[in-house]
């Protein structure tokens, strides 16, 4: 052992008593739980302190590990394990988890800890044994299974040749024993004729039962034990015919099977009629000769199909043979190769582990040389031995003035946690005792009072089993400190504009919010959204809108109090919270805020922006409120501000019916979200009947949309529809709505209904949506049904919206030949002006015309009139909210041409087998008395 450690050593540094102290310094520090960086900073304090404790540093290596309590067979594992395993993980194998070893060792007794060892390399040995031979079993198994595969094709051709033995031998026999039964007209030669003729009856059987579409396999293989072939070879014959019918090798031979089977069917044939005719002792001698001379001939017919057959089939098995022999040797050759390049990558790996280790030993050599801690070394009476430059300059002593100096006459170190000096550490670190084994952190107070901020590890050494002194090494925290100090601030603070951000100003609201239920109080929260900040951004680029937005934290900063929080939550949003504020004081600096904003004129590159700000200001006395009512509530009162003309203050407190409202429809975002991804929407049809009598064949419908909600009651569309349009959700419904209604469409049974017209409701972000236009294309193509059997319809209001837009989704859409209807006509104030420019093909009359035509004259006027512009421009004419068949019949008589509506059909779930409404007439009834219209 000791030889060995001098080899090491003469690698390092030349000397074997100097490495011995290394490895002695380097083990106890270990041994006392001293980190691995710090165990290294040990063994570089040792290389400078050669000769401390006056030559004890020359101790042999036994010496040594005496020394420290450290067993022989430890010592030689820690140097030369990590380069004795194959896997370069294993080089972590170092001064850490020798003290961790060291540990175990103690809780478990050495027998106990040694068979953990032992057991842990066993089992790591068989994973890695089985990480190098899984190429290798691979390759056999691959093989194995190309193997039996060969043997199993190869024994079902056999069986085919045995089976097309049998097949020729009954045939010839057939022949045979039919001729003598026509000679002799014994029995027992029609016996054996039949006998013959079943073997390649069964066997056309079975391969008749392996042509079906769907394979019959009982009557195959029954035909096949019937055709004389042997139990075991059947499932062989049968898995070769299945898998192999369309392979040259077999279907040659199975094409002359198939030639010879009249041939076959007809010997059968002659031979029943043979029988019949000698049964019934009615054939003459001129048949008898006819019968043989047919005899004569089938057997010449069939004799060259059968050898074709024979041949075929033979040539066939040889084929296979080849073949299969060919796949053997070329995926023998193909494996061999990479397990071949398997074993190369297994060498080149263990060079590239050799490099590496190499490497690692270098970059040891080159840190032991280069410390850049501050290293204290003293001798037993805890007197100044050594320091390193990094001390010299830290505890701002010269190394040669300070040596020999107790080291309480060099520094002070003074505990971070409790703010004490601690006057006895050397004598305990002298005593035996090891200090922070992670780094305890301290301030080290030089004479001149000044401090660092520093963590300590300190550690005995020990020579021959006696406490030689002790090593204390420091880590200057400083830069830590400030490093903590700036990601500390940067936790609760924006960059940009150095405000609190959302996580501080969240902390300090919950922490208000929990003040409350101990000491009632009135604090007011506000939200502050600038207006048009986009503009800046997208006009003068993301460093405009950064520099308006330090201006206007400014602003906002220099309008508030002291004590009051301003944090900027995101993008352009800003959050204040006034602790001790009155209603009064919250409105009045509210209005400071957004003034102030208001007359922040900002300018970038020479262009000029009004800036201006929304508030929504909420007051907080309730201590039952959450952290995240609270926000909601505020966030609200924000988007009321914005909603009625932006640059304004929202004032709202918390519980307010109209803030209740702007919640729940704000709670309706998750639910219909939820409900799109767990398909909670459902689909109702109602019925467009024609009026005139012409109507295409087909139903006309109108699909509707429900909602289900969890425990599976229908929700109607009023309920969510408002909260979906105002955030922003009825793309992604119009979208789901297109996608089913189409699936169900193209799922139609034929026992369903035909669907002439198919009108599905879209909302006006949908088109104008540039890309709807191609999602509906996409789905038409998805689908494949007609275009012409959609309808779209969309609102008078949302189409004059944008009304370019709404003009270019229709035409774009025509094309491809949807139609059109434009829904709720005469709603609007310029519904006759913007008609012109909307391309539809049909007008929806609004329903609040017709529910009371009857009873007043303006709306039945309203209806005329849209009826006749209907026919003018050559619109089709559709009735709303028909109730009745009264009003049916007015409208009809009007010129309407379709009406849908209660008194019609009432909506019906829409699906695959939806059946429609029987044909209705609305002709006048003679003795319905007159409607009287109020004036």
């Amino acid at each position: 052992m000791g030889q060995e450690i001098g080899q090491v050593y003469s690698i390092v540094r030349g000397s074997v008593p100097l490495l011995v102290t290394l490895g002695g310094l380097l083990l106890a520090g270990e041994r006392l739980g001293v980190s691995q960086s710090v165990g290294v900073v040990l063994v570089a304090a040792g290389i400078i302190r050669l000769s401390f404790g006056k030559g004890r540093a020359g101790a042999s290596s036994t010496a040594a590990a005496r020394a420290i309590d450290l067993p022989q067979r430890h010592y030689s594992e820690f140097y030369f394990e990590p380069y004795r395993e194959r896997n370069f993980k294993a080089c972590s194998y170092s001064c850490s988890n020798y003290s961790r070893r060291k540990r175990e060792e103690n809780k478990l007794g050495a027998s106990s800890f040694a068979k953990h060892v032992t057991r842990q390399r066993d089992i790591r040995s068989k994973f890695q044994l089985f990480g190098l031979l899984w190429p290798f079993i691979a390759v056999v198994l691959i093989q194995t299974v190309i193997a039996g595969a060969s043997l199993y094709t190869l024994s079902a051709v056999r069986a085919y040749a045995a089976g097309e033995s049998a097949w020729s031998k009954g045939h010839k026999d057939a022949i045979y024993y039919l001729t003598l039964y026509a000679n002799t007209g014994e029995a027992e030669y029609f016996q054996r004729f039949r006998h013959a003729i079943a073997v390649p009856l069964a066997d056309r059987d079975a391969r008749l039962a392996m042509e079906k579409p769907l394979l019959d396999y009982e009557a195959a293989y029954d035909g096949f034990i019937r055709g004389g072939n042997h139990p075991d070879d059947n499932p062989g014959l049968i898995w070769l015919f299945q898998n192999f019918r369309h392979v040259p090798y077999l279907s040659n031979a199975v094409d002359r099977w198939v030639d010879a089977d009249p041939k076959i069917l007809e010997i059968a044939a002659l031979g029943e009629a043979v029988h019949a005719g000698i049964s019934a002792d009615i054939a003459s001698e001129q048949q008898l000769a006819a019968w043989k001379e047919d005899i004569h001939r089938l057997h010449e017919e069939t004799a060259p199909l059968a050898e074709a057959f024979s041949v075929s089939l033979g040539r066939g098995s040889r084929d296979i043979t080849v073949l299969l022999l060919c796949v053997n040797v070329v995926t023998a050759g193909a494996l061999i190769l990479l397990a071949m390049r398997r074993t190369g990558n297994l060498l080149e790996q263990r060079r590239a582990f050799e490099s590496a280790l190499n490497a690692e030993r270098e970059r040891a050599q080159i840190t032991l040389a280069s410390i850049g801690q501050a290293v204290v070394a003293t001798d037993a009476e805890g007197r100044l031995d050594y320091m390193n430059e990094a001390a010299e300059a830290m505890l701002d002593w010269h190394g040669a003035s300070a040596k020999g100096k107790p080291l309480d006459q060099l520094f002070r170190l003074v505990s971070e946690e409790s703010d004490e000096e601690d006057n006895g550490f050397i004598a305990r670190v002298l005593a035996g005792e090891a200090i922070g084994g992670s780094g305890v952190p301290q301030q080290l107070m030089r004479p001149d009072l000044s401090s660092v901020a520093v963590s300590l590890v300190a550690a005995p050494l020990y020579v021959d089993q006696k406490v030689a002194g002790a090593v204390l090494v420091f880590h200057d925290r400083t830069k830590e400190q400030a490093f903590m100090a700036q990601l500390s601030w940067q936790a609760t603070h924006d960059t940009l504009t150095s405000l609190a951000n959302r996580r501080e100003f969240e902390a300090r609201l919950n922490a208000s919010l929990a003040a409350l239920a101990k000491r009632p109080a009135v604090h007011a929260l506000m939200y502050l959204d600038l207006d048009q900040f986009k503009i800046v951004n997208d006009t003068c680029g993301h460093a405009a809108g950064d520099e308006l937005l330090r201006k206007v934290s400014t602003a906002l900063r220099n309008q508030l109090r002291s004590g009051d929080l301003l944090a900027r939550l995101g993008g352009d949003e800003f959050g204040i919270l006034m602790e001790n504020c009155p209603e009064e004081l919250a409105a009045s600096t509210a209005e400071r805020l957004r003034k102030a904003v208001d007359e922040l004129h900002f300018v970038w590159a020479g262009r000029a922006f009004n800036t201006s700000v929304s508030i929504g200001v909420v007051g907080m006395s309730d201590a039952s409120m959450t952290l995240e009512e609270t926000l909601r509530s505020v966030d609200v009162a924000c988007y009321m501000a914005k909603e009625r003309g932006r640059n304004r203050i929202q004032i709202q407190q918390i519980g307010d019916m109209e803030v209740e409202q702007r919640l729940s429809e704000m709670a309706w975002v998750q639910r219909l979200r939820e409900a799109l991804e767990q398909n909670r929407f459902r689909i109702y049809a109602q019925e467009i009947v024609p009026l005139q009598g012409d109507g295409p064949q087909g139903a006309h419908v109108e699909l509707l949309i429900r909602l289900a909600d969890a425990e599976g009651k229908l929700i109607a569309p009023g309920e969510f529809i408002p909260a979906a349009e105002r955030y922003g959700l009825m793309p992604l419904i119009d979208r789901w709505m297109v996608r089913s209604a189409f699936d169900i469409l193209a799922r139609q049974t034929a026992d369903a209904a035909p669907i002439s017209t198919c009108a599905i409701n879209l909302s006006g972000a949908s088109f104008g949506d540039d890309s709807f236009a191609d999602f509906v294309l996409e789905q038409f193509a998805r689908s494949r049904i007609s275009p012409a059997t959609i309808c779209f319809e969309i609102t008078e209001t949302s189409a004059i919206a944008d009304l370019d837009r709404a003009a270019h989704f229709i035409t774009t859409l025509q094309a491809h030949g949807c139609r059109f209807s434009l829904d709720d006509f005469g709603s609007g104030m310029s519904s006759f002006s913007y008609l012109k420019a909307l391309p539809v093909d049909y007008l929806k009359i609004d329903g609040g015309f017709v529910k009371d035509m009857l009873v007043d004259r303006i709306d039945r006027a309203m209806v005329e009139m849209i009826q006749h512009i209907g026919e003018v421009t050559g619109k089709r004419t559709i009735a709303e909210f028909v109730e009745n068949d009264d009003i049916a019949r007015v409208l009809r008589d009007i010129g309407v041409d379709y009406a849908q509506g209660f008194g019609i059909a009432k909506p019906r779930p829409f699906g695959e087998r939806y059946v429609g409404i029987k044909s209705r007439s609305f002709e006048a009834r003679t003795d319905a008395p007159a409607v009287a219209l109020a004036s």
